[in-house]
C-alpha cells in the first residue's frame, strides 16, 4: 500500500491579523500530530502550513489510506479473580472479554488463549488482540475536529448555519470566524469529512477581486499552492507572502535612491502579511512640513494606525515618503496612492496639533497636575510616585558619592551637578503623561518628555535622562545614555518593584501586568553594565524608605506584609539574574556557584562568572569542588566553629602541610580578590588541591579529643572561607 499527500483547507471570513501566523502553524501542527497518533502518516512525513487572511490550510505528505493493524496486549485481571478453583473462566472474566469483543462461545478455548504473567507479586491474565488500523476517512475526521478544538483562538465567535428544515431552530457553531468552505484531498480524491457544518470538497474561493475563476478547483493536494496563485491570485503560504512583501518593499525603496530604506519592524511585516493575499507595494508621500513634528510621532501613527512602512534616509531620518502594501494590483494605481495619501494626512495633522499644543505649557507647569492622576489605589498618585522616585534617586547619588575614593574636590563638583540634574529629571520624568501626544500615543512616554524638555530650555543631560528613564524597555534595548538617566531609570524601576511587591502584586505564571520581570531585568542590566559600584541591599533598603510615610497610614498587618514581601523581591531579582546568565550561555552550575553568595555589587558578577568558568576548566577543579562540598557538609554539623587555627594543636603532617600551604597562598589570593582579579584569585587557590586531598586521606577531622577536633574544623573553616569568596565552589561538584 502506498501513501499519498493530504491537503486540508478551511475557508473563512477575515481572520485576526495579529494571530494569523500562530493559528496557521497550530492548525497544521495539530492536524499532523493527530494523524501521526493514529498511525496514518509515516516517519518521512513533512507538514507545510498555509495561512492567508481568509484561509487556514495544511499539506501533509506520506499519508496512508489506512493505518496498519496493531497488536495489543491488555491486562484483564488477576488469575485469582478471572479463574475459579477448576481453572474455568469466572463470570467476571467472560464479561470483560465480551466487552473487548472476544469470542466467548467456547470459554475453555478462550481461556487457553490467554497469557499469564507476573504483575507485581500476583499473577495476572493478559489478552492479545489485533486492533484494526484507522481509515483515513474516520481518522481525518477525528484529527480535524481535534485540531480545531486545540487552536489557540484568542476569542471564539458564535454564528448560525443555514437553517435545517428538519430542526425547530437554527444550528450554531463556534469558531474564530465564520467558516464557509472545506477542502480535503488525499492525492486527488476528496476525503468525505465534515466540520463546522461544512462538507469537504475540492473547491475554494480565491482573491475577493482578482481571482481568475470562482470557485477555484484544486485538482490534487500537491497542486494547491500553484493553483491558488494561478487561478485564485492568492499566495497561500504566510512565509512566501512575507518574503514577497519584504522583497517589494526593498525594491520600491531602492528605486528612490539616496540610501532610502523602509523602517525595520518584523511585527508590522507579520501583521501586513496577515492582511493581504497578493501584495502590491506602492510609494506614497505627505507634505514635507509635517517633518517638523518629532519623527517618532509620525512613524508611530503611520505604523500603528495605517500599517504603512515609513521610509528613512541614509542617516536614519524620516522622509516625507512611505510605502503602502495594497491587496489589489490595478493597472492604474493612482487612485490607491491618492486614497492612502488622503487618509494619512489627517493623522499627521493631529500629531502636529498635539505637538504644537503641548509645547504651550512647560513640563514644570505640569508637575502639580500629577497629583490628580492615580497611579495605584494603594500607592497613591503619580505625583506621590514622582516624589518617591526623586527620594530614591537622591539616595543612589549618595551611594555613588560614598563609593568615590579618594573624594576629591573635582569629584565633589561633579557629584553636585549630577545630584541637581537627577532631582530635576526625576520630578519631571512623568509629566509628559499629561500631554495630548502621550495621551494619544502612550508608547511615546519618555520620548516626548525629552522633546518637550529641550523645548523648555532644560539642560541636554536632563532631557536625555527624561527620555531614557524607561530604558531598557525590552530585551536587547539600549541602556540610558548618561549617568543622570541611569540613576533616574534605576530609581524608577526600584520604586515600581518595591511598591508592587510590597502590596502583593507579584508576577504569577505568565501573568505580569506591571511588567515586574522587565523592571527587574532593567535594574540588573543597569547595575551590571554601568560603572556604578552600588550595594543591592542598600539600594533596596533606601527604596523601601521612600514608602515610609505612605505605609505608616496602613493597618499593622499590611505594614508587616509590605516588609515581608521585600525578601521575596530580593529572591525575585536573583532568580531573574540567574535566568539572564543562563541565556548568555553559562551553565546552571556556574550560575548557581556565583549567585549562591548573593553578590551585592552586580557589576562584579560578569567577572565572577568568567573566573568560575576559567577555574572549572582547570584539572584541579573537580577535586577541589568535591572537597568544598565535603567541607560544607562537615561545617553544617558544626555551625559554631570559627576560622581559628592553633599551630600548636596541628599534629598530623597532612594538616601541617595544608596550614602551611594556606599561609603561603591565601594572602596572595585575597590581594588578587581585593584588586578585582577574580580569575587569578581562584587559579592561585587551585594549588591547594594536593594538600587538601592529602588532608582528607590522612587526617581524622572529628577526633575524639575536643581541642583537636575544633582546631581541625577551624582549619577547614579557614580553607572554606578562603576558597569561596568568589563563588561557592561546592556547587561545581558533580
Amino acid at each position: 500500500m502506498t501513501t499519498q499527500n493530504l491537503l486540508v483547507e478551511l475557508f473563512v471570513e477575515e481572520l485576526p491579523p495579529k494571530v494569523l501566523k500562530k493559528l496557521g502553524d497550530a492548525f497544521a501542527t495539530q492536524l499532523a500530530d493527530q494523524l501521526r497518533a493514529l498511525g496514518l502518516i509515516n516517519g518521512d512525513s513533512v507538514t507545510t502550513a498555509y495561512a492567508s487572511p481568509r484561509r487556514l490550510a495544511a499539506h501533509v505528505s506520506h499519508v496512508w489510506l489506512k493505518a496498519a493493524d496493531k497488536a495489543v496486549q491488555q491486562k484483564l485481571m488477576p488469575v485469582s479473580v478471572g479463574l475459579d478453583a477448576s481453572g474455568n473462566a469466572t463470570p467476571a472474566l467472560l464479561k470483560k472479554l465480551q466487552a473487548l469483543g472476544a469470542d466467548t462461545s467456547n470459554p475453555a478455548a478462550t481461556v487457553s488463549a490467554l497469557k499469564r504473567a507476573l504483575d507485581g507479586k500476583a499473577e495476572a491474565l493478559f489478552y492479545d488482540s489485533l486492533v484494526t488500523g484507522a481509515t483515513l476517512d474516520t481518522g481525518l475526521q477525528k484529527a480535524l475536529e481535534e485540531a480545531i478544538r486545540l487552536l489557540p483562538i484568542p476569542k471564539v465567535m458564535g454564528y448560525q448555519l443555514e437553517r435545517d428544515c428538519a430542526l425547530p431552530g437554527w444550528t450554531s457553531v463556534n469558531f474564530v470566524r465564520p467558516a464557509h468552505g472545506l477542502v480535503a484531498l488525499h492525492g486527488s480524491t476528496v476525503v468525505p469529512v465534515k466540520v463546522l457544518g461544512l462538507t469537504a470538497g475540492n473547491s475554494t474561493q480565491g482573491h475577493r477581486f482578482e481571482a481568475a475563476v470562482s470557485p477555484v478547483v484544486i485538482e490534487a493536494a500537491d497542486s494547491y499552492s500553484a493553483t491558488m496563485a494561478r487561478d485564485g491570485a492568492v499566495i497561500a503560504s504566510f512565509a512566501e507572502r512575507k518574503a514577497e512583501i519584504a522583497r517589494q518593499l526593498a525594491a520600491a525603496a531602492a528605486k528612490l535612491g539616496n540610501g532610502v530604506h523602509p523602517i525595520e519592524d518584523d511585527a508590522l511585516l507579520d501583521e501586513v502579511t496577515a492582511l493581504v493575499e497578493r501584495p502590491n507595494v506602492l510609494v506614497c508621500q505627505f507634505e514635507p512640513e509635517f517633518l517638523d513634528v518629532p519623527q517618532e510621532c509620525l512613524i508611530l501613527t503611520m505604523k500603528a494606525n495605517q500599517k504603512y512602512f515609513p521610509l528613512l534616509d541614509a542617516a536614519g531620518k524620516l522622509t516625507h515618503q512611505f510605502l503602502v502594501v495594497s491587496n489589489i494590483s490595478p493597472a492604474d494605481a493612482s487612485a490607491v496612492v491618492g486614497g492612502n495619501e488622503r487618509v494619512v494626512r489627517p493623522r499627521l495633522a493631529d500629531a502636529k496639533f498635539f505637538f504644537d499644543q503641548d509645547r504651550k505649557k512647560t513640563l514644570a507647569s505640569r508637575v502639580d497636575g500629577l497629583a490628580k492622576v492615580v497611579y495605584h489605589n494603594k500607592l497613591g498618585t503619580q505625583g506621590e510616585r514622582a516624589q518617591r522616585v526623586a527620594f530614591i534617586a537622591a539616595a543612589i547619588v549618595r551611594q555613588i558619592r560614598e563609593a568615590i575614593v579618594p573624594y576629591t574636590a573635582l569629584a565633589k563638583d561633579e557629584m553636585d551637578v549630577l545630584s541637581s540634574k537627577v532631582q530635576q529629571a526625576a520630578l519631571l520624568a512623568k509629566t509628559d503623561l499629561l500631554t495630548d501626544m502621550v495621551g494619544e500615543f502612550p508608547e511615546l512616554q519618555g520620548i516626548m518628555g525629552g522633546y518637550y524638555a529641550r523645548h523648555d530650555g532644560l539642560r541636554d543631560g536632563v532631557a536625555i535622562a527624561i527620555e531614557d528613564h524607561y530604558k531598557p524597555r525590552f530585551a536587547g534595548d539600549t541602556l540610558p545614555r548618561n549617568h543622570t538617566g541611569s540613576v533616574v531609570a534605576l530609581a524608577d524601576k526600584l520604586e515600581t518593584l518595591v511598591g508592587m511587591f510590597g502590596i502583593g502584586n507579584l508576577p504569577t505564571g505568565d501573568k505580569d501586568p506591571f511588567a515586574l520581570r522587565r523592571h527587574a531585568l532593567g535594574v540588573i542590566r543597569i547595575l551590571m553594565e554601568s560603572d556604578f559600584s552600588l550595594n543591592l541591599d542598600t539600594l533596596l533598603a533606601n527604596a523601601t524608605k521612600a514608602f515610609a510615610e505612605l505605609i505608616e497610614l496602613w493597618p499593622e498587618k499590611e505594614q508587616a506584609d509590605f516588609a515581608a514581601n521585600q525578601a521575596k523581591l530580593v529572591d525575585f531579582i536573583y532568580d531573574r539574574m540567574a535566568g539572564s546568565l543562563r541565556e548568555q550561555g553559562y551553565s546552571a552550575q556556574e550560575v548557581d556557584a556565583v549567585l549562591a553568595l548573593r553578590p551585592q555589587r552586580l557589576g562584579d558578577v560578569p567577572h565572577r562568572m568568567a573566573a568560575v568558568r576559567a577555574f572549572a576548566a582547570l584539572p584541579e577543579a573537580p577535586a577541589l569542588a568535591a572537597a568544598n562540598k565535603r567541607i560544607s557538609n562537615i561545617l553544617k554539623k558544626a555551625p559554631e566553629v570559627d576560622a581559628h587555627v592553633s599551630e600548636i594543636l596541628l599534629q598530623e603532617p597532612a594538616e601541617k602541610a595544608l596550614y602551611a600551604a594556606m599561609q603561603a597562598v591565601a594572602p596572595k589570593a585575597q590581594a588578587q580578590l581585593a584588586a578585582g582579579d577574580y580569575t587569578a584569585s581562584l587559579q592561585t587557590l587551585a594549588v591547594l588541591r594536593e594538600p587538601v586531598d592529602a588532608f582528607f586521606d590522612g587526617v581524622m577531622v572529628n577526633a575524639e579529643q575536643l581541642d583537636l577536633r575544633l582546631n581541625r574544623q577551624g582549619l577547614l573553616k579557614s580553607l572554606h572561607d578562603a576558597m569561596n569568596r568568589v563563588a561557592d565552589l561546592s556547587r561545581l561538584a558533580a
